[in-house]
């Protein structure tokens, strides 16, 4: 298995990172996926099988927390998630990159290119993400109720099981009529979601919650890509993507017609191919195609 260090805990023992590391660039351009919440690299199992296909060098981590990395009893705010993130990029020695963030994630990338002035990046990807800033406050009226976020918090520290189960089936927009990935999908998840820590659990859910990014946006001066459902249950468009797409106006902005949260499985084509033409064929300016909307 492949580990980074990122720094030590309280204790003195080394913060590893799993990672893997697939493909050769023949262009000179890496791609870091970063996971989303509560998930580990895997989530990216089917972008993991195509992109490097296609000449690109791909690295996936896990969280710190999450998968097969590490699990120490802190450092879940943003600005540690970025110094790993650093870590990955410093230690791989990878240049001229694209960061791909997806909800959670997405904020580790906003963080990063404020917090490390955006070295080694050539580009980012924001899929589904939570910025700029989820949490409804005086100065951020269209952000979710706080009620929302408590309400996750009460039902993992009463049901951790139960709540990752029923949190799944939101994410990809799962009910009676609708079924847009298969029960053995769904187990899959909960396989992967139920061997992080309880802790970063919690303290990821806070962070990206509570974590306001609108600063750290405006440090972005390299090509950006967002793409966000607009029938997204969990991280509403109204109060992330659309919002991102105005904080970064010369972004390319695609909106993907009824895609639940978890597109990078219900609509793991089209979104391979739009990450594809972003990182390949740069971004197009104010244009109109469709339902999909270019900024």
């Amino acid at each position: 298995m492949s580990y980074i260090k990122s720094g030590t805990d309280a204790f003195g023992n080394d913060i590893k990172l799993f990672y893997q590391d697939l493909g050769t660039s023949t262009a000179g351009s890496t791609v870091v996926l970063i996971h989303g919440w509560p998930l580990s690299h895997e989530m990216w199992d089917y972008q993991l099988a195509e992109l490097p296909a296609h000449g690109l060098r791909v690295v996936a981590y896990d969280r710190r927390g999450f998968g097969k990395s590490s699990q120490p009893w802190d450092g879940y705010d943003y600005d540690t998630l970025a110094d790993d993130l650093k870590a990955v990029l410093d230690e791989l020695d990878l240049q001229n990159v694209t960061l791909v963030g997806f909800s959670m994630g997405g904020g580790e990338v906003a963080r990063y290119m404020s917090r490390h002035g955006g070295a080694r990046v050539a580009k980012v990807a924001f899929i589904s993400a939570v910025t700029p800033y989820l949490l409804k406050t005086e100065d951020n009226p269209d952000g979710v109720d706080k009620d929302v976020f408590d309400e996750i918090t009460e039902n993992i520290k009463k049901d951790r099981a139960a709540f990752l189960q029923t949190f799944g089936k939101q994410f990809y927009g799962v009910n009676l009529i609708s079924k847009p990935v298969s029960q053995a999908h769904l187990d899959g998840d909960f396989t992967r979601a139920y061997v992080a820590s309880h802790k970063a659990t919690l303290e990821c859910a806070k962070s990206f919650a509570e974590t306001d990014f609108r600063d750290d946006l405006t440090q972005i001066q390299v090509p950006a890509l967002i793409i966000h459902g607009d029938s997204d249950k969990t991280v509403p468009i109204e109060a992330s993507g659309e919002r991102t797409a105005n904080a970064l106006p010369n972004a390319q902005y695609i909106v993907y017609d009824g895609a639940p949260h978890g597109l990078f499985v219900t609509e793991k084509d089209r979104l391979t191919q739009d990450l594809l033409s972003f990182i390949q064929e740069g971004v197009s300016v104010r244009e109109s195609v469709g339902t999909t909307t270019l900024y």
